[in-house]
């Protein structure tokens, strides 16, 4: 392969990521203004990725890698779409339409780089090591904080129970135990709030 070659596989990928900005969250702005895209979404988690590492249960983790994870982990969503949290239908064939679209998307790029992105997503996918919980931990308290300065928000619109939101964030502590324990005040305060209901 001839570097324009290698080159042009890039730019290609480059080109169709940029999709991804049209990729819509549930999750609206913290100003209401609107829902975020993804996108924006795995900004928002690679500047959360430098502020909070200190955080990470690990504590010589790999900051690099975890910002790597957060920012290609939405990809494959440009061909399978965003799962709600709480879509209990939609995770039924979540798993598939994701492999799928990693093949598509990852390919595009040349066969090393391939391989790399396509590693880093079934490691945050997986969520074996310290770098992969801390990333997914992240992707959970990013939507939780949408949702308790909007007072609800997502939470309101889909009629999100407590049990619900207790399961969904459980997962957090794994990653960092000080922001699960973070986490644990916010949904105490949104219940006594009104922001999450507490039952049926």
């Amino acid at each position: 392969m001839t570097p324009n070659e290698r080159l042009m596989q890039q730019i290609n990928f480059i080109i169709e990521i940029d999709k991804l900005k049209s990729i819509w969250r549930q999750t609206t702005l913290i100003d209401g203004s609107r829902r975020e895209n993804d996108a924006e979404h795995s900004w928002h988690l690679a500047v959360m990725t430098m502020l909070l590492s200190e955080y990470a249960n690990k504590k010589d983790i790999d900051v690099l890698r975890v910002m790597k994870m957060v920012i290609i982990h939405d990809l494959v969503e440009i061909d399978a779409g965003d799962t709600f949290a709480y879509d209990q239908e939609g995770y039924k064939d979540k798993e598939k339409r994701e492999e799928e679209a990693a093949n598509r998307i990852f390919s595009i790029l040349p066969k090393d780089q391939y391989k790399e992105i396509y590693h880093l997503w079934r490691e945050f996918e997986e969520g074996h090591t310290p770098e992969a919980r801390f990333a997914a931990a992240l992707d959970r308290v990013q939507p939780l904080l949408h949702n308790y300065y909007t007072e609800g928000g997502t939470w309101k619109q889909h009629n999100v129970t407590l049990d619900q939101v207790t399961k969904r964030f459980e997962p957090i502590k794994e990653g960092s135990e000080v922001l699960g324990k973070l986490v644990e005040e916010i949904i105490n305060e949104s219940v006594a709030k009104g922001y999450i209901r507490q039952g049926m």
